[in-house]
Parts: C-alpha cells; structure tokens; sequence
C-alpha cells in the first residue's frame, strides 16, 4: 500500500522501516507475554454486563451490586 509512494520510500531510506520495525518488536512482545502469561482457556462466553434500567449507554452495575 505505501510502499509505492514515492514519500513512504524516501522516509524509509532516510529513517529505516520504522512500521515494519514495530511490528516485528510487537510480535517479540506478544511471544515473550505467552511465555510468561499463556492465554486464558475458557469454555463458556463472558457473562454479559448487568445494567441499569433507566440508565443511559454504556453504564454497567458493580459487580456485586444488588438487582432490581
């Protein structure tokens, strides 16, 4: 996609493939965080977030608060 604009090649000639540097250092992360934290197996979906009746979008009880 970039790679043919004639900007993208001069700014990687000047300051290296700084996208492909990124992700390259991302994916290191990603393997040394499996290593040290595996992936949470799980076999039944996420209880869905409990909400208010009357409140607007996006807000969600405490876990623990008492239901109407």
């Amino acid at each position: 996609m970039f790679q043919e604009a004639p900007i993208y090649r001069q700014l990687v000639a000047e300051r290296g493939d700084v996208p492909a540097q990124v992700r390259g250092e991302a994916e290191r992360i990603r393997r040394d965080l499996q290593r040290v934290m595996p992936p949470l197996e799980t076999s039944a979906p996420a209880a869905a977030e409990r909400t208010w009746p009357a409140a607007p979008a996006g807000l969600a009880l405490p876990p623990g608060a008492p239901q109407r």
